[in-house]
């Protein structure tokens, strides 16, 4: 008589269950805020039906494409700025030695740790001591402190990876290091400074503590705009605006981890 060899049930991994556990623990918030987000009733507690007017109000609210217009201003010039100084700063770390090379790295790299409200207090009080007037332009340079630091850990992380002797075959064809710099090193750090400039893009597009205590009267930026308004309670549109907001920072995060993957494959 043949007997049938028994069936072992499948065992569900604890790992499995902590993970759904806490991508619940993550995602169920901003999924419930794009929930009501749609909600007709300018009360987020209850639901009274599907509606779009909150998104069409946003585009008709001069209050929020000032501050828009703002964060953009503000993310864009320190992204800028940040993209050629990292670059420059990661290079020069990685390829030169100087004296005090470990100290300068350790301190370059010191924004990633220290937190915002310590970089926002001694930004203003180096301003005031200074008397420079706070204005968009203060933001901007605020924000280049800790953009910096991203992109150049960014870029240093795909100059690694790189072979040196790339460097060393140009200049032994007569390429100046100018030269080997622009036409061999750049093109390939290019996937690194546009990942690093993405993440840094974010960051400033989502600021708050810094830009609240180096911005002048006048120059709300969206982070701000939105905590003016949400002391009265989180209404709709809020809830609309937020939702915008996280979508396009999980395409920019994404498309910079992209960025980044693709380049370490190459």
């Amino acid at each position: 008589m043949n007997i049938s060899p028994t069936q072992k049930k499948p065992r569900v991994a604890w790992q499995a269950v902590f993970s759904i556990i806490i991508f619940i623990f993550m995602y169920l918030p901003i999924l419930v805020l794009g929930f009501y987000s749609f909600n007709q009733s300018p009360y987020s507690a209850t639901w009274q039906g599907f509606t779009l007017d909150w998104y069409r109000q946003l585009f008709n609210d001069d209050r929020i494409l000032s501050a828009l217009n703002n964060s953009l201003i503000v993310a864009f010039c320190a992204v800028g700025i940040s993209a050629v100084l990292g670059t420059l700063m990661a290079v020069g770390l990685a390829r030169y030695k100087f004296p005090g090379k470990s100290l300068y790295r350790g301190i370059s790299y010191l924004p990633l740790i220290i937190p915002d409200i310590a970089i926002a207090v001694a930004t203003l009080v180096f301003l005031a001591a200074f008397a420079i007037p706070l204005s968009l332009w203060t933001i901007v340079a605020a924000h280049v402190v800790f953009c910096l630091a991203y992109v150049a850990v960014v870029v240093a992380s795909r100059l690694n990876n790189l072979d040196p002797h790339l460097e060393e075959a140009a200049l032994d064809l007569g390429a100046t290091p100018v030269q080997a710099f622009i036409k061999v090193l750049l093109p390939q750090l290019m996937p690194g400074i546009v990942a690093g400039c993405l993440l840094a893009f974010v960051l400033s597009l989502d600021d708050f503590l810094i830009a609240s205590f180096t911005a002048g009267s006048g120059y709300n930026t969206m982070p701000m705009e939105i905590f003016s308004r949400i002391r009265t309670g989180v209404k709709p549109d809020i809830n609309a605006l937020s939702v915008l907001l996280i979508t396009v920072s999980a395409i920019v995060a994404f498309i910079a981890e992209l960025m980044r993957m693709l380049g370490e494959k190459k």
